[in-house]
């Protein structure tokens, strides 16, 4: 693999973090929204990534290993390939004073779960930090090389 696609690549992560980090903040700002669009509580919403390219990380781990026996294919990176609603079912909480009790007291309350979500912005960020250190030792070794060639 040379080293522009493996900056590619890590930029590819770097932008598929970011949204990640994106709906993860949106979930946490709305996770006491009981009245959203349509007058629904909010829906949690989730991040599909797919990876970029043919080759997936078993057959370029292979062909890197073994050039002989399995030609490389570099990787392609990753790639958001949409942001869907979760599945999960509203919570429901007892409150009967709020203006969005139903008729027994219940307030329906988005499908949100703070720690959970807290636990997937320290993953986000943790791997938006890989993804940099990467960006930067190719970009290092990008430099190296240069240098040699003088």
């Amino acid at each position: 693999m040379g080293l522009i696609p493996a900056i590619d690549i890590a930029g590819s992560g770097l932008s598929a973090e970011r949204v990640r980090m994106d709906v993860t903040s949106e979930n946490l700002a709305n996770a006491q929204t009981t009245r959203g669009a349509g007058g629904q509580p909010y829906q949690r919403q989730d991040v599909e990534l797919q990876q970029v390219g043919t080759a997936g990380f078993g057959t370029t781990l292979a062909g890197a290993m073994n050039p002989r026996a399995l030609p490389a294919q570099p990787g392609g990176g990753v790639q958001v390939t949409g942001i869907v609603a979760d599945g999960t079912p509203d919570q429901q909480i007892y409150d009967p004073g709020s203006p969005d009790a139903n008729a027994q007291g219940y307030v329906k309350m988005p499908n949100v779960n703070t720690v959970t979500e807290m636990a997937d912005l320290i993953s986000e960020s943790r791997s938006y930090q890989s993804d940099v250190t990467a960006m930067q030792t190719a970009k290092s070794m990008f430099t190296s090389t240069l240098g040699l060639l003088k």
